[in-house]
């Protein structure tokens, strides 16, 4: 009988990142490509994207979609100049 370990660390810890954004910059290119792992890691896609490597079944369509829409939305962010102080809003990103 083999027995599994889980491994905790790397996503399972959070880390407080300091924004920077009162100390009279702008957002960059990171915080918008932060802001994009943050929504994308919470819509489980990586959770499912593991479980289709593990047993072969496939993950949702939706979700392959949603990261899809995920990654336009911060390239096409980050492409502005200035990048909007309200990234972070939900009109800038679809619907989870």
């Amino acid at each position: 009988m083999r027995m599994f370990k889980v491994i905790e660390g790397g996503r399972a810890q959070a880390v407080e990142l300091d924004d920077g954004l009162g100390a009279g910059r702008g957002p960059n290119r990171d915080d918008v490509r932060r802001e994009a792992a943050r929504r994308l890691n919470e819509s489980g896609y990586h959770l499912s994207r593991v479980r289709e490597f593990a047993t072969g079944v496939p993950m949702l369509a939706s979700l392959k979609y949603l990261s899809l829409q995920i990654d336009f939305a911060a390239e096409t962010l980050s492409r502005l100049d200035p990048i909007p102080e309200d990234f972070r809003s939900d009109g800038y990103w679809p619907a989870g």
